[in-house]
């Protein structure tokens, strides 16, 4: 599986400027990419406030049927972030989507202290097979808890994927947590973070990672933007369980009411108090 990170700066609360730039990484990525991955919130950037409620946009609204529309121009698959509207609440989403649609939705369930005003958490983890490999979201701050991981991995994640928004003097911690969540689960771990300064004064710390089963680092990029592509070895997932498998050692389950869906989905349900 190729999958290429997509590291770049962006502008809070100009989605039409973001979304110009996530065309133009969908339509110039190579032939043979699977799957392009993008910053926390990306879309919309970061927003709070009167220009939360004007900025942002249900599930299936305008700027993602175009990302959609472009995902099937290119025959790719997108990973990537917004500010979602849903009856009346605000959650910071990231989606995987696919030619044939979207095909996984995910709400941050750990939000950042000065998030919580705004947004509310999401409710559950969810994972889906795709192309043959069962994959999860994640966003930002959710690394710093390593249940999160652990429940994707608990609902058969191979692959873990996080949209961030990390910024100074905080860059070292998800280094840290990214990889120790990799090689805690014997999963690849894909973390693609902003650059550049946001509006609030925030300086972004890049450092986007890929990280296999083992918790070795296969790419990590520095402060500035970059795109890159790196090869995921499926074959390592096996290697890296043939051992030992912490998932089938550990002596305490994740509680919470998991659903199977008929198209492949996994959900793990932990309440919205949570």
């Amino acid at each position: 599986m190729k999958i290429e990170l997509v590291q770049l700066a962006g502008r809070d609360g100009d989605t039409a400027y973001n979304l110009s730039r996530t065309l133009n990484a969908i339509a110039t990525c190579a032939g043979d990419t699977d799957l392009l991955v993008f910053p926390e919130t990306y879309l919309s950037g970061f927003v709070g406030g009167a220009q939360l409620a004007q900025v942002a946009e249900p599930l299936h609204g305008t700027t993602l049927q175009t990302v959609l529309q472009a995902v099937r121009e290119r025959g790719v698959a997108v990973v990537l972030g917004f500010a979602e509207v849903h009856q009346g609440r605000f959650y910071n989403s990231s989606v995987l989507v696919t030619p044939e649609g979207i095909a996984l939705q995910y709400r941050k369930t750990h939000l950042w202290p000065s998030e919580r005003s705004d947004f509310s958490p999401g409710d559950r983890y969810t994972t889906v097979l795709w192309r043959g490999v069962r994959v999860g979201l994640l966003i930002c701050y959710d690394i710093e808890l390593p249940e999160t991981s652990r429940a994707l991995a608990q609902l058969g994640a191979e692959v873990v994927i996080v949209t961030n928004g990390n910024m100074d003097p905080y860059g070292p911690v998800h280094r840290t947590a990214i990889m120790a969540r990799a090689q805690e689960n014997q999963l690849f771990a894909v973390m693609v973070n902003r650059v550049g300064a946001g509006d609030d004064g925030l300086v972004f710390a890049g450092g986007s990672m890929a990280v296999d089963p083992f918790g070795r680092v296969l790419f990590e990029a520095g402060r500035d933007e970059v795109r890159h592509v790196v090869e995921l070895d499926l074959d390592q997932l096996k290697a890296a369980r043939r051992d030992y498998d912490y998932l089938k050692d550990r002596r305490l389950m994740l509680s919470g009411e998991q659903i199977e869906h008929s198209d492949g989905r996994r959900e793990l349900l932990i309440g919205a108090s949570q």
